[in-house]
């Protein structure tokens, strides 16, 4: 996991590996998990026995998509890394680590679902980015005069992730660059649009499932 704060970023990785590079280490060590034994005892004593790591990293990922829980804790997320509210409830435990699994690839861009695409690209053979235009009555995302990607609805169009207007910023960075967009990038672009349409259903899903914070 990746959180970036104003004063820093920090990487958690969810698993320890051993040090190869030291001729001294013992091969026979294993990776262990990143997840403190403290957190581990806690959510044991919530749902009688201990998830595997992915599990347990998967429900994290889907409460941190939580609109709710974004909601009510936005000030308090603005000044400090993010608190787990954790399930006694086993089922509610597995329906959000199921939901947190299918959003992670979504994100890695693994997910089977990206290939279904929603969007059509319009182009007379230039890919150059030479500018970003969002037309919300037609749904259309102009990179040039003559090129755009149709299908876009506007909800989509201004999804935010960090701060940032995801479909917005990944253009503009190629215009910075001009770079023009080559087949596999313009597949890649109409993925993420799934990617993020799909990520608006699952907050959806997994604002259903919670009944209310602090959760129970």
């Amino acid at each position: 996991m990746y959180v970036e704060l104003k004063d820093g970023s920090n990487a958690f990785p969810l698993y320890l590996y051993p040090d190869t590079t030291n001729q001294q280490g013992n091969l026979f060590v294993e990776k262990t998990s990143n997840i403190s034994s403290d957190f581990l005892s806690t959510i044991k004593e919530k749902l009688g026995y201990i998830p595997t790591p992915e599990a347990i990293f998967y429900y994290i990922y889907a409460i941190f998509h939580s609109p709710t829980y974004r909601q009510r804790y936005a000030e308090f997320l603005k000044i400090d890394f993010p608190r787990v509210p954790l399930t006694s409830n086993n089922q509610l435990f597995k329906n959000l680590s199921e939901k947190g699994q299918e959003l992670v690839q979504l994100h890695l861009m693994k997910s089977k679902k990206l290939n279904k695409l929603i969007t059509k690209v319009v182009s007379n053979g230039d890919n150059t980015v030479t500018e970003v235009t969002y037309k919300s009555d037609t749904q259309c995302v102009y990179i040039n005069k003559n090129c755009y990607f149709e299908g876009i609805e506007p909800q989509v169009w201004e999804f935010k992730i960090g701060g940032y207007q995801v479909l917005d910023k990944w253009l503009k960075d190629r215009k910075k660059a001009k770079r023009t967009l080559s087949f596999d990038d313009v597949l890649h672009y109409q993925k993420i649009v799934v990617a993020l349409k799909e990520t608006m259903q699952l907050m959806r899903e997994i604002e259903q499932f919670i009944p209310s914070f602090p959760i129970e």
